[in-house]
C-alpha cells in the first residue's frame, strides 16, 4: 500500500511526509526470516521535488503518480480538484485526507477550499477534512524580513488578537487520519491554542532569538504595501489586515468574534496544542539567518 502526499515541500506537507516516515520506516522480518519493507510506503509529490520526492503537478492531474496509491493527502487546489479526485478514485484510492481551512467552518470560504471538500465527499471514498485556522508560519514571511533587518515588526495593531497554530499540530492529525481508522467522515477544526496579542507573539519570538523586538508605527495601508513587497498576494494581505474579505470584496464583520479553542486536536492526539512560544523556539533560526 502506498500513501501519496501532495504538496510535499509545503509548510504542512513536508511534516506529513516526515510523520508518516517515522511511523512506517524500517524493515520487518517475515515468518521465513527474510526482511521486507514496511508498508505503507510514502510517496512524496511536488512540482518542485526535492531529494527522495517524485514530480507531480496539481495543475496537470495527468502528471500525478497514482499507481498503487490507496491513501491520499490532498493539498486543496480548486481549479483541478474534481479531476484530481476522479483520477484518484479510478486509480484505487480509498481514503483522502484534505487540507482545508477554518474559513469553511465560519462561512467565509465558498469558492476555494469548500469545492475541494465537496468533490472529495461526493467521491464515495473514506474522507477526513482538516480545517486549520491562522498559521503561525505566516509570521516567517510577514515578520521575518524586518526582524532580520533591524529587529522591527510591521503590523498596524500590536494589541490585536490572533490564534496561530503550529504546523506540526496540523501534520500530526493528518498522519493519524491517514494511518488509523475512526476518522472517516470527520471534520476537524484545528484552531490552535488560546488567543494571543500580536505583542505577545512578538515577545515570544524575541525570547526565542534573544532579541528585543519593536513594532513600527504604520497604518494598515502602509502595512499592506510592505506585505505585498515581501511577496504576499494582495488579496490575502488585505484580509489579514482587515482591509478586505476572505474571498475579496468588503471586509468581514468580526464584531463579537470569539477565539474559541476547538477540542478536536486534543481529542485526536490526547494532548494540548503546541504553544506559540514553542513554535517560535522551533523557528528561531528562521528569524536570525540572513
Amino acid at each position: 500500500m502506498t500513501i501519496l502526499v501532495t504538496g510535499a515541500t509545503g509548510t504542512v506537507g513536508r511534516l506529513v511526509v516526515r510523520g508518516l516516515a517515522d511511523r512506517t520506516r524500517g524493515p520487518f522480518v517475515l515468518s521465513d526470516g527474510t526482511k521486507a519493507p514496511r508498508v505503507p510506503q510514502v510517496r512524496a509529490m511536488s512540482r518542485r521535488p526535492e531529494a527522495g520526492m517524485v514530480y507531480g503537478d496539481l495543475d496537470d492531474p495527468s502528471s500525478i503518480p497514482f499507481d498503487g496509491v490507496e491513501k491520499l493527502y490532498l493539498f486543496a487546489h480548486p481549479p483541478t480538484a474534481q479531476e484530481v479526485v476522479d483520477r484518484a478514485v479510478r486509480a484505487g484510492v480509498r481514503r483522502i485526507v484534505t487540507l482545508s481551512s477554518g474559513a469553511v467552518t465560519h462561512g467565509y470560504d465558498t469558492s476555494h477550499h469548500l469545492p475541494v471538500e465537496q468533490a472529495v465527499e461526493a467521491s464515495g471514498v473514506e474522507w477526513t477534512h482538516l480545517r486549520p485556522g491562522e498559521f503561525a508560519a505566516n509570521k516567517l514571511d510577514l515578520w521575518g524580513p524586518s526582524i532580520r533587518e533591524d529587529g522591527t515588526i510591521v503590523h498596524p495593531s500590536p494589541d490585536a488578537f490572533g490564534q496561530p497554530i503550529h504546523e506540526a499540530d496540523i501534520a500530526e492529525v493528518a498522519v493519524k487520519a491517514l494511518l488509523e481508522d475512526g476518522h472517516q467522515g470527520k471534520v476537524y477544526d484545528l484552531t490552535g491554542p488560546p488567543r494571543l496579542t500580536q505583542r505577545d507573539m512578538a515577545k515570544a519570538i524575541g525570547d526565542a532569538i534573544g532579541r528585543s523586538l519593536r513594532f513600527r508605527d504604520v497604518t494598515p495601508e502602509e502595512a499592506l504595501v510592505y506585505y505585498v513587497s515581501v511577496g504576499w498576494p494582495e488579496e490575502i494581505a488585505r484580509y489579514i489586515l482587515g482591509l478586505g474579505g476572505y474571498e475579496g470584496g468588503e471586509p468581514e464583520d468580526f464584531t463579537g468574534y470569539e477565539f474559541v479553542v476547538s477540542p478536536d486536536f486534543e481529542a485526536v492526539t490526547g494532548k494540548p496544542y503546541r504553544t506559540f512560544a514553542q513554535w517560535a523556539r522551533d523557528h528561531a533560526a528562521d528569524f536570525t539567518a540572513q
